[in-house]
C-alpha cells in the first residue's frame, strides 16, 4: 500500500508551492562599499535608519580587507605591529643608562641579602 503525503515538507497555510509573493517588502536603502582591489559589496539598511548609524567602513566578505563607501579612495589595510615581548616594552620606557643604574641597584640588594656585599667597580 503506497501512501503519498502532498504536504510533506511544506508549512501549513503557506499557500501554493513556489509562490513568489509573500507580502510587502519593507523600504530599504542599498549602500555600496569598495575595497582596495575594487571589489564592490552592497549592504542593505532600512530606509528610515539614521544616516549616522550606517557604517563608513566594513570588512569585505570576499577579501577580508577593509571596504569604504568612497570608490575613488578605498581604505588601506592597517599594518599590524608584531607581538612585543615584555622586554621590548621595558626597553621603550627606559634609556640604557637608566637600565644600567637599575641593574646595579638590584645586584647590590641581592648581594646584601646573600651577605657578600663587597663593592665591585
Amino acid at each position: 500500500m503506497s501512501s503519498s503525503n502532498a504536504i510533506r515538507g511544506a508549512r501549513v497555510g503557506s499557500g501554493p508551492m513556489g509562490e513568489k509573493d509573500h507580502g510587502v517588502r519593507a523600504e530599504r536603502l542599498a549602500v555600496s562599499y569598495w575595497d582596495v582591489n575594487g571589489n564592490e559589496t552592497v549592504r542593505y539598511f532600512a530606509a528610515d535608519v539614521d544616516p549616522e548609524e550606517i557604517p563608513e567602513q566594513i570588512d569585505s566578505p570576499h577579501t577580508g580587507l577593509p571596504a569604504g563607501r568612497d570608490k575613488a579612495n578605498p581604505p588601506e589595510l592597517v599594518k599590524n605591529e608584531p607581538y612585543k615581548t615584555h622586554l621590548a616594552y621595558v626597553k621603550e620606557r627606559r634609556t640604557p643608562e637608566k637600565a644600567e643604574e637599575l641593574l646595579a641597584q638590584a645586584l647590590q640588594k641581592l648581594r646584601e641579602r646573600r651577605g657578600s656585599a663587597e663593592v665591585s667597580s
